[in-house]
């Protein structure tokens, strides 16, 4: 396959608006056993882009799947690089500092991404363009016109896209939407998520200085604002901050969201209004506050989700959702790999006429098994999109003060220019879908 041109490819299918996105699924050439090419029953090749903390796990659990041949590790840390590569133990392992050498390659089919949650729009929304089948970590993207621009690339490039919200590949995330789903519950009117507040001030603004030699700092911010180089705003602690993570509503709450939209079947569906609000920030560097709630109602559903941080824990976890049916109620721990419920909604098997969702064989498996199917897996790329929205929607409710009214069929705010402008952001410099 010729390189891709990014440029021409990105400007045509942004033209192709709306209508690409019914587009129908398609069996792609790189399914079709050729040279340089997997077939349906050979081993995948994949790229791994971002190989710190959680995409060295994905590492770890990729090189001794029997469906995978991993042939290209990705990060701008050098000591991330050489850490994932000791890990695989391979020579034929190619180590890249810029993620576009890995989308170049025409023999790697598909790229599993978990860099910093700024990049995944461009990551995402590029490596489908480039004819790669995606893996990308939760949340889906840091606004809402990148996960407009990667649910587009994903349908107009057939690309089989799985967003890393794990908890409907768990035993307790698919029991709890199998009971839900049921109506076990009775007709549910209000879910309430809550989150223990484990969040610290934190951040030394006395660290300021020029990068490591092992880091390119300019490449780890990417499409965010360029600030000076702190340690304490990279890696894990990324997440404090509202240009690159944007603390625990779109971390945990990207997974309990996911639970909680596959349960009540809202993965088409988006809330009418939208308030959120917090705590200021406090001494620190990091300049997301210390606690969190928000609340979305649909009035179609007459229903309400509220996420609460700190919350009533309605369990002994960390996090979790509560689901308030008209006869009885359902207790969420978790929502991510950890995903727990009761003994009820476990022992619960739907009658043959009931609603029987998929089970996952993993939410990695998933993927890799879609990629050889060509169909969407369980946490396909238009519901981790919608997911996003509501995290993205709070946070901005939350930073304007004010309820916001969502247009569900243009994904808009009703009446309010200022809230839209925070729709979408101009990426820095060239990273921009």
């Amino acid at each position: 396959m010729p390189k891709l041109d990014t440029k021409l490819n990105r400007r045509s299918f942004l033209k192709a608006g709306a209508a690409a996105v019914a587009a129908p699924m398609i069996l792609p050439t790189g399914v079709l056993a050729k040279p340089g090419r997997p077939g349906p029953n050979d081993r995948i090749v994949t790229g791994h882009i971002g190989v710190g903390g959680q995409g060295r796990s994905h590492v770890n659990m990729f090189k001794d799947n029997r469906d995978t041949q991993i042939a290209a590790l990705c990060d701008v840390d050098e000591k991330h690089r050489n850490m994932s590569a000791e890990i695989v133990d391979d020579d034929r392992v190619k180590l890249y500092n810029d993620f576009r050498d890995v989308l170049d390659r025409d023999d790697i089919d598909a790229v599993v991404i978990a860099a910093p949650d700024h990049w995944h729009g461009v990551m995402a929304t590029w490596a489908c363009e480039a004819g790669k089948d995606v893996y990308c970590e939760k949340p889906n993207s840091k606004t809402i016109a990148e996960g407009q621009a990667m649910l587009r690339a994903a349908r107009r490039y057939a690309r089989v896209v799985q967003i890393g919200s794990q908890g409907r590949s768990t035993v307790g995330g698919h029991a709890t939407a199998n009971y839900v789903r049921n109506g076990q519950i009775g007709t549910v009117k209000k879910v309430t998520c809550w989150h223990e507040n484990n969040w610290t001030p934190g951040g030394d603004p006395t660290k300021f200085g020029p990068p490591p030699p092992t880091m390119d700092w300019d490449m780890w911010l990417g499409p965010a604002q360029w600030i000076p180089y702190n340690p304490d705003y990279v890696h894990f602690n990324f997440r404090w901050m509202l240009d690159f993570g944007a603390g625990f509503i779109r971390d945990r709450g990207a997974h309990v969201f996911s639970v909680v939209q596959w349960a009540l079947d809202l993965d088409r569906t988006y809330p009418r209004r939208v308030s959120a609000g917090g705590d200021p920030p406090v001494d620190g560097l990091w300049d997301v506050g210390p606690t969190f709630w928000a609340k979305f109602e649909y009035d179609k559903r007459d229903l309400e989700i509220t996420w609460d941080q700190p919350g009533v824990a309605a369990a002994d976890h960390k996090f979790g959702a509560v689901f308030e049916g008209e006869s009885d109620t359902l207790i969420m721990r978790g929502g991510d790999g950890g995903c727990y419920t009761e003994d009820k909604a476990m022992a619960y098997e739907p009658p043959g006429d009931g609603v029987h969702l998929p089970k996952s064989p993993g939410h990695q498996q998933d993927w890799l098994d879609c990629i050889k199917t060509r169909e969407r897996p369980i946490m396909d790329i238009e519901a981790g999109h919608r997911v996003a929205v509501l995290c993205i929607l709070a946070e901005i409710s939350a930073r304007l003060g004010r309820p916001l009214t969502l247009d569900p069929d243009t994904e808009t705010i009703v009446g309010d220019e200022q809230a839209n402008r925070m729709l979408a952001r101009p990426g820095r410099g060239i990273w921009n879908v």
